[in-house]
């Protein structure tokens, strides 16, 4: 089974960096080096970078971003960009907390010359409005971080390899568009959740996820997947570690994450959210058309276990059984019981 065919494919060739090595912060680095090339002309041309990173729920910190992923960036950064860098979550949970428990504040006093800063965009409060599908198909509502639009930031994604329990794997599109929408701060009341409205259903998480990342991907600038130690199994916090020792690196957001599959093992068919991305051109999903800049990915793949639920994930596949598929039918027979 290929591919489905493209609605409007991605415009020529991305190239992805893969790089494979014992020493995480080394590996960020050498990544971001790899595409330099790409990434210079676009951050010239802004004002501040932004680096998201992926919080998480968890006190092995296997979930989230490692603090030495974020110096591997900012050590890229620190020759090629005097602006200042932001480090901005709007996260599940207290964004504050999470940059404590994941050691982001030691960041602050080691890269004071890069006016390096952290921001939780839950507090910061400001948003913009897209729409979204919900269970029932109707249109609502989400307010996404305005920070994550703002013309004048280079915005890099630093995730981390996992598998997940709606959407197969989380990679850099999914920490983009589900790090985006906001949610009220500890002690707020009533207290709410946008992140909640991308939850109405295999069908229509997916389809949710495309929505967002349509939206978003103008304002995306480099990605960096983190696979030094992924994930596998019953993630996106509670799976295994997998010690790939990898750091995937491209412009192309659609283009790092479909790498990152074939490094774990995973059918490119199953991801929802990135072949619908690939099909409308959000970015490159056919891997005949990714430049690999680095090792190959046969030197590292692993076959990472997948969630317990995958049954269930993969429904997104099938026929809607939800409703009769031809609602025109139903008229036809009940005229022919009439006759």
């Amino acid at each position: 089974m290929s591919l489905p065919e493209p609605v409007s494919p991605f415009p020529g060739r991305s190239e992805v960096a893969l790089i494979h090595g014992e020493d995480r912060r080394k590996n960020v680095y050498d990544a971001f080096g790899a595409i330099d090339d790409q990434v210079r002309p676009r951050l010239d041309r802004k004002k501040y970078v932004l680096i998201k990173p992926n919080s998480a729920y968890d006190p092995s910190l296997l979930s989230g971003t490692r603090a030495d992923a974020l110096r591997g960036i900012l050590d890229y950064l620190a020759p090629r960009f005097k602006g200042p860098v932001v480090i901005a979550e709007a996260f599940s949970g207290d964004t504050l907390e999470s940059y404590e428990s994941y050691g982001f504040n030691s960041l602050l006093s080691e890269y004071r010359k890069q006016k390096l800063s952290l921001v939780d965009l839950n507090r910061e409060r400001k948003y913009v409005t897209t729409a979204l599908i919900d269970f029932d198909l109707h249109v609502t509502p989400v307010r996404l971080a305005a920070r994550l639009f703002d013309p004048d930031a280079f915005v890099i994604c630093a995730a981390v390899m996992k598998t997940h329990n709606v959407v197969v794997a989380t990679l850099a599109v999914k920490n983009m568009v589900l790090g985006a929408p906001l949610r009220s701060v500890k002690g707020e009341t009533p207290s709410w959740n946008e992140k909640r409205k991308y939850h109405a259903g295999v069908r229509q998480t997916n389809y949710n996820m495309l929505l967002t990342a349509q939206k978003m991907q103008p304002n995306w600038g480099a990605a960096l997947v983190d696979g030094f130690e992924g994930m596998e199994g019953d993630g996106p916090n509670s799976g295994t570690a997998v010690p790939s020792r990898i750091a995937i690196a491209s412009t192309d957001y659609i283009a790092a994450d479909r790498v990152a599959l074939e490094t774990m093992g995973i059918n490119p068919q199953w991801v929802g959210y990135l072949i619908y991305c690939g099909q409308v051109g959000v970015g490159q999903y056919d891997l005949a058309k990714i430049d690999i800049l680095g090792a190959p990915i046969a030197s590292v793949k692993r076959n990472y276990r997948l969630h317990s639920d995958i049954r269930r994930e993969l429904q997104w596949m099938g026929p809607m059984e939800d409703l009769n598929p031809k609602v025109g039918e139903l008229r036809q027979e009940s005229n022919r019981a009439l006759a």
